[in-house]
């Protein structure tokens, strides 16, 4: 359990997983040649664990992530067991796949560069005001 307040402990843990992103995404641009390659991109963090924390530190009741049991009938439609939060996968959003297998689009990806960069700038402007916020109330 994180000595930090969930607020602060969400920021952090989005922030790491978008610095894990921006990791991807020069992997793929660097890789946009190799021939065979395949885009791969970063799923969403799981954030249950801190409103899970939050719940027990409080006593009010807390919301867990749904647990997904694939059907043979979904299996039979192509539909993959869910990854974790957090984890490395296939991109299934690529625009074209090249004649050698190569399915990384540079205009994709500096699109998805750019949804990070602005979600960062605007986690980073969230914890500047909280950490001023803080400052405030301890009359610094």
């Amino acid at each position: 359990m994180s000595t930090l307040p969930p607020l602060l402990d969400g920021m952090a843990a989005s922030l790491k997983a978008m610095a894990e992103h921006q990791r991807v995404i020069s992997e793929n641009i660097a890789n946009s040649e190799t021939p065979g390659y395949k885009a791969r991109t970063v799923t969403a963090p799981d954030f249950s664990s801190l409103v899970a924390q939050y719940g027990e530190a409080t006593g009010t009741p807390h919301v867990a992530r749904p647990r997904i049991e694939l059907s043979a009938a979904m299996t039979a439609l192509g539909a993959r067991p869910p990854q974790g939060g957090g984890g490395i996968v296939l991109d299934s959003d690529t625009s074209e796949t090249k004649p050698d297998g190569n399915n990384v689009t540079l205009e994709d990806q500096l699109l998805t560069l750019g949804q990070v960069q602005a979600d960062y700038t605007a986690m980073t402007n969230i914890y500047k005001k909280q950490m001023n916020l803080m400052k405030l109330a301890i009359g610094r």
